[in-house]
């Protein structure tokens, strides 16, 4: 405070004095005056304090403007160049000069009204001419350029500060024209671009573009009456022809901001632009930027284009159409009701410049931006899409040579063309005839590929290009080379002919089947046709193949809506065909099955199709598979794998048996339950050798749900036989309560093109990390398999609930004693034990007795109770007993009671 009162005081004095002093003496007492000014600036953290700052600016920027007059008057450019350099530049203890530029540097950056007293002081006309030499004269080296660059980097860069900051402003543009070196210096950038100085034509352009952005009437009068831009424009053609494309690039944004940011004020400078070729400039300078690397003349690129879709808006009357919209268009699109935000298209000959480059290039990155500036151009204005493809037609030419196009250009444009409908909610069909086309011919299969996808995307928005596209022939189409491709398939038999799809020919295959899926999802009319073409014995081909499944599930799904037993036929028929290791195939028939089984309707053709004896031959298939340690081929799949199969085989049966008494009578009937239970304790985990097992004394007895608990919630070791045995009587216990169909134990495979199957050493692996997933990663046991036995409450409800399928204790019980090992007696009786006391609490309710009663199955489960353990000795024949009397008890039947 104490240095800034000095100084105003000091200045009070030195404007008092003024008056009476010679020019010298005058100058002399001004500059006397600036090293305290900025002494007090450096303690005051950079606030001025002084309540003559406007008077001080004023002064300080009339003696630089003065002294720097004085060191050009009439002397050579190379010489006022050096002048100059000399005068701002800092040597030792400031010269006169540094001291001037830095003070109004500082002054610059305070308030407004002080920036007006410098604009006034005659130094934006000075500073221009400073300017102008700078970038038109290159310095001579010499042999301190290096310990003067530093000094010269900090001038520069004050020098352009105080120079942006007056410019930005309307006035300080005014000042600029009492000279005439604003349209020198743009000339001298479209001219002298490749002669210029390097280090001055960054900061040149900096000032150009923030003069060009506080353009008044007047200066573009000055500019249009010196023909600067048409100057420009002539000197730009001769640059195109020899310079690299990144510096024309650079030279000509210049002069472009010029043209852009005038027309809010006036389209003069517009209008001459156009009428000196300035779009045939821009066009021959884009196409000579083919084959630049990235982000090699990226901004000044970008810049270009960005400014030429700015001036697809400007003009002077907006764009009249008359389009013709085809139908049908999608419910909620109407183009009547479509609002303007007035960011119009008006001038469309910028946009031919785009749209003429796409044509004429392939360069990847150039090609790209345009489709960028396309796209920014659409989200303007919803209208503008239908301004331009209703007169210029650029999408509509675009899609006849995309497959010339690299292919991250061809991936988008078709995403361009697929926001048409996503964002626009506008059906383009003269543009989807032609992609159409392209389909057909496939000329360039990545191309094919891109533009069914950008069709499936549209066909799985909205049912409306179901119909669009069966009448337009695609799914005709489609379905012609699906059959083809189906006869190929079914000549190779699992070899590898020379005629088989391999990389992008294979995903296009992919992507046909998820296109006729999702044409026939929801429209039985399509599935009609489908099924008229006599495709579906070449549908199910493609099951085969493991990236084909999933799409051709689909369809066969869609099939069964007008079909139930057509279904049904291929999927068991495809089931029971199937090899023993081809489990994932199986597995994935089997969950379509089951998507297929929640409709009722379907259990009958299940049931007649041959269903049940389909899925438990899965099972007999399944012998041994899950011995500890596993044999054979076995070990190479999995038991993760196996035991999933089992979870789905189970569902399967469960699902067809949901709520269907027919079929459950064809089950029980059959003696199907008798054949699950034999087929079950085949699979390796269950005791097969019929040998007597040895009774035990038990010192600890746990529950069903602490086993559980045990198995795969702790830290407990467990055999890998007990573990797979718990799962499978945990299945069948779901089952009994009839829900095993509503779970879901294991993750969704998503199988990728070209996937292999998992081994047993991956899961084994994935097991010791998490105890508590089951050998696949994330296949962790959900809280419904344990969840019921935790607490008493629940296991109280559980007590009361129905059995739903009586058979199922059948099976438990018949598995009943060979849940053994030899070598683990203590662990097997346990375990028997703890399924006893279980199957006693499922049969505990009067309601749930009835139920075992009605269901015709009374006999047997009381028969193999007696078959499981007979022995009186036997710890578990007591318990035993007690089911079947109390199952007895409520018996109607004469023959169960004897």
């Amino acid at each position: 405070t104490l240095l800034w009162d000095t100084l105003g005081q000091q200045f009070i004095e030195y404007e008092q004095a003024a008056p009476f002093l010679i020019p010298e003496d005058q100058q002399r007492r001004l500059l006397e005056l600036l090293p305290l000014f900025l002494k007090a600036w450096e303690q005051s953290a950079g606030v001025i304090i002084s309540p003559n700052t406007q008077l001080l600016a004023s002064e300080v920027s009339k003696l630089l403007a003065k002294e720097i007059k004085r060191n050009l008057n009439g002397k050579p450019a190379e010489e006022a160049r050096l002048a100059l350099e000399q005068l701002l530049r800092q040597k030792g203890e400031a010269g006169d000069g540094y001291l001037l530029l830095k003070s109004v540097y500082l002054l610059s950056q305070t308030d407004l009204r002080t920036m007006w007293s410098i604009i006034g002081s005659g130094l934006p006309a000075a500073l221009m001419q400073c300017l102008y030499l700078f970038f038109t004269v290159p310095p001579k080296k010499t042999s301190d350029d290096t310990e003067t660059s530093e000094d010269d980097a900090q001038t520069q860069e004050m020098l352009v500060k105080i120079m942006l900051n007056m410019y930005k402003e309307e006035q300080g543009v005014e000042e600029l024209l009492t000279a005439d070196k604003l349209q020198s210096l743009i000339i001298a950038t479209s001219s002298l671009w490749d002669q210029c100085s390097h280090s001055w034509k960054v900061p040149t352009g900096r000032v150009l573009r923030t003069i060009s952005k506080a353009q008044t009437k007047t200066s573009i009068v000055y500019l249009q009456a010196v023909d600067c831009i048409k100057i420009a424009v002539q000197n730009l053609f001769t640059l195109a022809d020899t310079l690299p494309a990144c510096d024309v690039c650079e030279a000509a944004s210049i002069v472009l901001c010029f043209v852009k940011d005038s027309y809010p004020v006036s389209s003069a400078l517009l209008t001459e632009f156009e009428s000196s070729d300035g779009y045939q400039l821009l066009l021959k300078i884009l196409l000579r930027c083919e084959g630049l690397q990235q982000n090699e003349g990226d901004p000044y690129l970008d810049e270009i284009l960005d400014m030429l879709a700015c001036l697809t808006t400007c003009g002077k009357t907006e764009l009249k159409v008359s389009g013709n919209i085809v139908h049908p268009q999608l419910p909620h699109f109407d183009f009547e009701r479509t609002q303007s935000s007035g960011m119009t298209v008006k001038n469309l000959q910028p946009f031919q410049v785009l749209q003429s480059i796409f044509q004429r290039s392939n360069d990847q990155h150039l090609c790209g931006r345009i489709l960028s500036v396309i796209a920014t151009i659409w989200a303007w204005d919803r209208v503008n899409f239908f301004l331009l493809e209703w007169t210029l037609q650029p999408i509509n030419q675009f899609t006849d040579i995309i497959h010339f196009k690299p292919h991250p250009v061809q991936v988008q444009f078709f995403k361009l063309v697929e926001s048409i409908v996503l964002d626009l909610s506008y059906v383009p069909h003269e543009i989807l005839k032609k992609v159409q086309y392209l389909i057909k011919d496939n000329i360039v299969p990545f191309c094919t590929l891109t533009a069914l996808q950008c069709l499936l995307s549209m066909t799985q928005k909205d049912l409306l290009f179901s119909d669009i596209f069966r009448d337009s022939g695609l799914l005709g189409l489609l379905l012609a080379l699906l059959r083809k491709e189906a006869k190929i398939l079914r000549k190779s038999a699992g070899t590898h002919l020379p005629g088989l799809k391999q990389g992008t020919e294979k995903e296009l295959n992919v992507v046909m089947l998820k296109m006729v899926a999702a044409l026939t999802a929801r429209s039985v009319r399509n599935t009609v046709v489908l099924k008229d073409y006599g495709m579906v014995p070449y549908i199910k081909i493609f099951l085969d193949d493991e990236c084909y499944r999933s799409a051709t599930l689909s369809i066969l799904e869609q099939l069964s809506v007008i079909n139930y037993e057509e279904y049904m036929s291929i999927i068991i028929g495809a089931l029971c065909s199937s090899t023993q290791w081809e489990l994932h195939l199986k597995l994935d028939l089997l969950k379509s099955l089951l998507r297929i089984l929640e409709s009722p309707k379907s259990h009958s053709a299940f049931r007649t199709c041959s269903g049940f004896n389909g899925l438990l031959s899965l099972l007999s298939d399944m012998e041994g598979a899950l011995q500890d340690p596993p044999c054979g081929q076995w070990a190479a799949v999995g038991q993760d794998c196996i035991l999933e199969l089992v979870f789905y085989t189970l569902q399967g049966i469960t699902a067809a048996l949901h709520l269907d008494p027919v079929n459950s009578n064809f089950f029980h009937r059959n003696g199907l339950f008798e054949k699950m239970a034999e087929d079950l304790g085949s699979l390796g985990c269950f005791w097969t050798e019929g040998k007597r097992q040895i009774p035990v004394s038990l010192e600890k007895k746990r529950t069903f749900a602490e086993f559980l608990d045990a198995a795969f919630c702790t830290s407990e070791p467990f055999p890998v036989w007990l573990k797979n045995c718990i799962w499978i009587l945990n299945f069948l216990d779901h089952m009994v309560k009839g829900t095993l169909h509503q779970e879901s134990y294991f993750q969704e495979r998503k199988p990728e093109m070209g996937e292999e199957s998992r081994g047993d050493q991956e899961a084994s692996q994935a097991q010791e990390e998490n105890p508590v997933a089951f050998n696949r990663p994330g296949n962790k046991l959900p809280a419904s398999a344990y969840m019921l036995w935790e607490n008493p409450e629940e296991k109280l409800e559980m007590r009361d609930c129905p059995i739903v399928h009586a058979g199922a204790v059948c099976v438990m019980v018949r598995l009943l004693p060979k849940l053994y090992k030899e070598g683990h007696a203590q662990l097997s009786q346990e375990i028997q034990s703890a399924l006893v006391d279980h199957i006693q609490s499922l049969v505990k309710s009067e309601k749930s007795r009835q139920v075992m009663c009605e269901s015709g199955l009374l006999s047997t489960i009381i028969t193999s109770c007696q078959e499981a353990f007979c022995s009186d000795s036997h710890p578990l024949h007591l318990p035993l007993t007690r089911v079947f009397e109390k199952l007895a008890s409520q018996a109607v039947e004469p023959h169960v009671l004897r």
